[in-house]
């Protein structure tokens, strides 16, 4: 069976060291919540080798790439539909699963924070995410408020995940090796439903705070407040990084009452 050549414009790093790929594994914690796996870019399967040994979980498999999914089905041919060519940011994920599935993958670098989102999008669904990022996403993904990593996907996943980040991986155990190293994190969702706010104002404000970073937040958001009714609010003095999810969360109900 030939090997699926590493695609430069899919971002594809294979990783080697089956090691680490049983480690990626191991860190799934489902305790019960779900047994429907997806793996995300497969392709040769290091991953793929010991989820399908694990007979509790009913792996999928997804890759945008058709020469690892034909490697793939030739791999794999009791998979039949649960092997499934497309992209992972245009797929919908509900018509796949009609209840809770994890998530885990080595992640394309080139669209890591897309597939985060995408993650936020189907959080009712995904009680679980395992996965290989740049050790620089990971580690905002879990920056805490103050830091110079602390963003916005820092609180997005914060608010509906707890973060963990398990390890470091060198590039050394990937063909062809990044320039950068990786990292591996958890996300376990947390209780919340919903937020104890407006959801969509909450992302609004989240947004653009960040987004102007170097400002106040009372400049940053200006055109969602009412800045005589908030003229007192001492958390408009900071800047987006001070803020907590629980911050945010009381901002966006004091606009909220104020407009």
């Amino acid at each position: 069976m030939s090997l699926v050549r590493a695609k430069k414009h899919l971002g594809q790093h294979f990783l080697t060291d089956k090691n680490i790929a049983t480690k990626i594994v191991d860190a799934l914690r489902p305790e019960g919540s779900y047994t429907q796996v997806l793996e995300v870019g497969p392709g040769m399967g290091i991953l793929s080798d010991i989820l399908l040994q694990r007979t509790e979980y009913d792996t999928h498999l997804l890759d945008i790439d058709t020469e690892s999914y034909l490697f793939l089905q030739k791999k794999y041919p009791q998979l039949r539909q649960r092997l499934i060519n497309a992209d992972f940011l245009e797929v919908d994920l509900s018509a796949i699963f009609d209840g809770p599935f994890a998530i885990i993958g080595n992640f394309p670098y080139n669209i890591s924070s897309q597939i985060l989102f995408k993650v936020l999008d189907n959080r009712q669904q995904v009680p679980e995410v395992v996965g290989m990022f740049q050790k620089e996403v990971a580690e905002r993904c879990n920056a805490k408020a103050g830091s110079k990593e602390y963003g916005i996907l820092s609180v997005f996943l914060q608010a509906y995940y707890k973060v963990e980040y398990l390890f470091t991986v060198k590039a050394g155990v990937f063909n062809p090796p990044p320039k950068v190293l990786s990292a591996v994190i958890r996300l376990t969702r947390n209780d919340t439903k919903e937020l104890d706010c407006d959801e969509k104002l909450f992302w609004q404000v989240v947004k653009a705070g960040f987004n102007q970073r170097r400002k106040t937040l009372r400049n940053a958001l200006s055109s969602l407040i009412n800045k005589e009714a908030m003229a007192n609010e001492p958390a408009l003095d900071l800047r987006a990084e001070r803020l907590t999810v629980a911050d945010f969360v009381a901002l966006t109900n004091q606009i909220s009452a104020n407009r």
